[in-house]
């Protein structure tokens, strides 16, 4: 099992201060320190490194992905921005940025970087290579940009733009300071890379549902790679995940408003007629995705007898019942008082082994014949081939409880929507 790795001792990585939830749910929330797996000194003012820089433009309005004239028509506007820019994030005298605090006008820049750095390196930890950028054969980098008029944040070829959003009242709440956003986003290239893009332009609903599940898992996982994370997430549930907590929910712009939620009772049945919404059809695959993972949870906690078999059997006949949390919750803040630190070495246990196990699964996807079916098929041969089927029962009960592999999702019914990937440029390329 692959697991991400921060940098040795031998060679410090690049320390930068991140926000792992948006520091806008939270009065007088602080960031966290983190190191990159890029050593100290090789990342550049912007911040800018090998893979990835950072810009934040000085009069620039139109979005990249967006058609524009050029001398020979029509075309995409890309990569790299050659006007004026703010003043860049400077490194201290070791190469770190975490010197940087979140009043400073760069530090919006430095927290971007920082974020998609940080995803990235804790995917090719569980890929166990380098994943590649699927614009490599235009850009060797990736722009990272700051477009306040932007109300999006989206990857696109060579660039991840973020804006952000005037709906709370006069606040400006920026899309780069939201470490589930970016993450997600960073979600999209790694599946474009490792997958691939339709061969000829379009693909079905589930390609696309698969996408947004699939970058919404990046963003999870990659969230649970911060110890204040793990921390709160425990004290606040006491080790009981299907508690509603900041695990589950995605991309939080207030604190009653989410974009997604991973805990959820979505099924393939609701979208046998057709659907409307990429990001409603990726719920069920997003669910089962996440019932998964609570379930090796609990079979980890139970190997290191944390809670017993008759507790483990109870919370599984009771988790589609209104009466789970009035009974469970009493068993787990009894077992979780009893050893916290076991909870919490079973919960990164369960990262782990989901993590690997989406990696090697997405490895063996096609984006022309994709199926919710196919990933539980490749996800079972993965568990197969690491455990010995270990996981098979959950798998498929899973997958089973969302309708995959019983019903298919219907053609998509009106015209895409804004958001859409299948008319968005995250998946144009140019010419």
């Amino acid at each position: 099992m692959n697991t991400h790795e921060t940098v040795s001792d031998e060679e410090p990585g690049t320390r930068f201060l991140l926000y792992p939830q948006s520091p806008f749910l939270e009065p007088g929330a602080q960031p966290e320190l983190v190191e990159i797996s890029a050593p100290q000194g090789s990342i550049g003012p912007g911040p800018s490194g090998p893979r990835m820089y950072t810009v934040n433009p000085v009069g620039k309005t139109t979005p990249y992905g967006a058609i524009v004239p050029g001398p020979n028509g029509p075309g995409m506007y890309l990569p790299p921005w050659d006007g004026y820019i703010q003043p860049p994030a400077m490194p201290d005298e070791f190469g770190n940025f975490f010197h940087i605090a979140p009043s400073d006008p760069s530090f919006e820049a430095a927290h971007l970087f920082g974020s998609a750095h940080f995803t990235m390196d804790v995917w090719q930890g569980y890929f166990d290579r380098p994943i590649p950028w699927h614009f490599a054969p235009d850009f060797d980098r990736l722009e990272l940009s700051l477009l306040p008029s932007l109300d999006n944040a989206h990857i696109g070829w060579g660039f991840l733009e973020t804006g952000g959003t005037h709906e709370h009242g006069d606040e400006y709440r920026p899309y780069s300071l939201n470490f589930d956003v970016v993450s997600h986003e960073i979600g999209h290239a790694i599946i474009y890379s490792v997958i691939g893009m339709p061969s000829d332009g379009d693909a079905s609903g589930e390609y696309y549902g698969f996408h947004e599940s699939a970058a919404d898992m990046v963003a999870l996982l990659a969230s649970l790679h911060f110890g204040s994370v793990v921390d709160a997430l425990l004290k606040n549930t006491r080790g009981n995940l299907y508690t509603f907590n900041r695990l589950n929910r995605f991309a939080e712009l207030g604190e009653n408003a989410q974009i997604r939620i991973a805990a959820n009772t979505r099924s393939m049945s609701e979208f046998a007629a057709g659907w409307t919404s990429e990001h409603d059809l990726s719920e069920p695959l997003t669910g089962a995705m996440f019932d998964i993972f609570v379930d090796i949870y609990h079979e980890r906690l139970l190997l290191h007898g944390l809670i017993s078999p008759e507790e483990e059997h109870l919370s599984d006949q009771l988790e589609d019942s209104p009466d789970y949390s009035e009974v469970m919750q009493g068993v787990f803040d009894a077992r979780y008082a009893e050893n916290p630190e076991g909870f919490r070495i079973a919960l990164l246990e369960a990262r782990d082994f989901l993590g690997t196990y989406l990696a090697d699964t997405w490895e063996r996807l096609d984006a022309d014949m994709l199926s919710y079916f196919g990933v539980e098929k490749a996800l079972l041969a993965v568990d197969q081939e690491i455990t010995g089927g270990a996981f098979r029962n959950i798998i498929e009960g899973n997958f089973r409880m969302r309708d995959i592999g019983l019903t298919s999702a219907g053609p998509r019914l009106p015209d895409p929507e804004e958001d859409s990937h299948s008319a968005s440029v995250r998946t144009q390329v140019p010419g």
